[in-house]
């Protein structure tokens, strides 16, 4: 393949550009190995801390060239105690922050902020907003903060596990079945809400089940209600007769339902595109032959995390056709703004900045979670992204001066406004920008020793970086 050596010219990838993508599937998933074709670079790493991650600050990006691709992916899975330690008190945090009877996330959702801003497993933050959107459980459909904080700790224990543990918990989970709406769940009443979700949206996919399956997995999940926001099991509300779901026949369980909607042979390949979306690439439709190697091993054992390490260490990773073809949420935008800076903004401003731009987290519009993509970029979303950034880096409110672009080229040794620059452009874009569009940026840069650039210049030149096209393309 290529070296990379610049941004591809084709702007925002979108779903009319879509096409098969056809890849010899052994080399694409083959772990990369630098060399003078494809080198470890900066802009390697600026790519793997955009997708496993949400950005990076300037000491990560020399630690993983110093490290190089495999001591870095390595941290990025493997943190160490320091992770669990972090989770611990955050955990707590949130716990004496939120209201156990508030019915709104606002508080939730800044904790969650600052949880991906200062997280030492940027990666596991990463996951767990994918299984966020993907089970798109909503606030205001459960009306009570402290069940989604305990859906989001859920989201996240299990995150990089395994597939069975992690669907077994959603699907007995207060939160996911209040915003299901399934309270009573009896044998005379059995709901198929749940059913219905586990099977259109959790696992098989809409064409792979039928009504009657439906019903029936709706049996298996008798017994199981929330009653006054707790969940309870009443072993004689479940209907213990046999059941037939997806072609298996049994006196099943909703854990048996569980297993067998993720046993289909239509589960694992439809997760893998799922994650292949997240982490490789949205520009392309990967082929059969390209996703089989990744659907067998996730089918093999449910290994998240194996599955995960298995594309961030892959040459396709690596190559042109994952460089830069996903378009960043709101939320990464605005994080990989912030987290250069390696200090907090206030998250509750952050938040509401956010659902302008279309992302209000623990609100996914809908059970499909957020449509993503193309959808993220409209006249009116890319001018709230515009005021964002200068909101983020202009010092005044909502945000202050907590992001200080002058400091941040000081502490780094850059004290002209034209070094700055080039530090702001190596930073946010690791460097990757077309020579004309660099020139146009850094012209006039410059400054007398005698005269040294204002507080003001230095902020200019970072919004100007961060709304260019190139800085939406994560």
């Amino acid at each position: 393949m290529p070296e990379i050596t610049k941004t591809p010219k084709t702007s925002h990838p979108s779903a009319d550009s879509t096409r098969a993508l056809a890849v010899d599937p052994v080399w694409a998933w083959a772990p990369y190995e630098p060399d003078p074709r494809q080198p470890w670079d900066m802009r390697r790493a600026g790519h793997l801390y955009r997708r496993a991650g949400f950005g990076a600050a300037w000491n990560e990006l020399q630690r993983a060239l110093a490290d190089g691709p495999q001591r870095t992916i390595d941290r990025l899975l493997h943190p160490g105690h320091q992770a669990e330690a972090f989770n611990r008190a955050h955990d707590e945090y949130e716990l004496s922050a939120i209201d156990p009877a508030a019915a709104s996330s606002d508080t939730l959702r800044q904790w969650w902020l600052r949880r991906m801003l200062e997280t030492p497993h940027p990666l596991l933050e990463k996951m767990t907003l994918f299984w966020h959107q993907h089970f798109a459980t909503a606030g205001a459909r459960v009306h009570n903060a402290r069940l989604m904080q305990r859906y989001l700790q859920l989201l996240r224990s299990h995150g990089l596990g395994r597939l069975v543990p992690l669907m077994v918990a959603v699907t007995r989970d207060p939160a996911t079945l209040l915003s299901l709406d399934v309270g009573a769940n009896y044998r005379s009443r059995p709901s198929e809400n749940l059913a219905r979700a586990l099977l259109e949206h959790f696992t098989v996919g809409p064409g792979a089940f039928t009504g009657q399956d439906v019903r029936e997995a709706a049996r298996a999940f008798t017994g199981w209600s929330v009653l006054t926001r707790q969940l309870r099991y009443l072993e004689h509300q479940h209907d213990s007769g046999v059941k037939t779901i997806l072609g298996q026949q049994g006196n099943w369980s909703g854990e048996d339902a569980v297993r067998i909607a993720l046993q289909h042979p239509a589960t694992a390949p439809r997760l893998v595109r799922k994650l292949y979306r997240w982490f490789i690439s949205e520009a392309d439709e990967p082929g059969e032959a390209l996703i089989a190697p990744l659907a067998q091993l996730l089918a093999k054992d449910g290994d998240i995390g194996k599955l995960v390490e298995t594309m961030l260490r892959s040459n396709l990773f690596f190559s042109p056709i994952a460089y830069r073809r996903r378009i960043k949420s709101p939320v990464e935008f605005a994080l990989s703004i912030v987290r250069p800076f390696e200090t907090l903004v206030p998250t509750a401003p952050l938040g509401h900045a956010l659902n302008r731009l279309g992302q209000d987290l623990c609100e996914p519009p809908t059970l499909d979670g957020w449509e993503g993509g193309q959808t993220w970029i409209t006249s009116a979303t890319l001018l709230e992204r515009h005021n964002l950034a200068v909101a983020l880096l202009g010092g005044g409110e909502p945000f202050g001066d907590k992001l200080d672009p002058s400091a941040l080229a000081e502490k780094h040794g850059h004290h002209s406004a034209e070094s700055a620059g080039r530090f702001f452009v190596d930073l946010f874009l690791q460097g990757d920008l077309e020579d004309a569009v660099r020139e146009k940026l850094l012209k006039g840069a410059g400054t007398r020793p005698a005269s040294p650039p204002s507080a003001a210049r230095y902020r200019q030149m970072a919004q100007a970086i961060v709304t260019l096209p190139e800085f939406q393309l994560a």
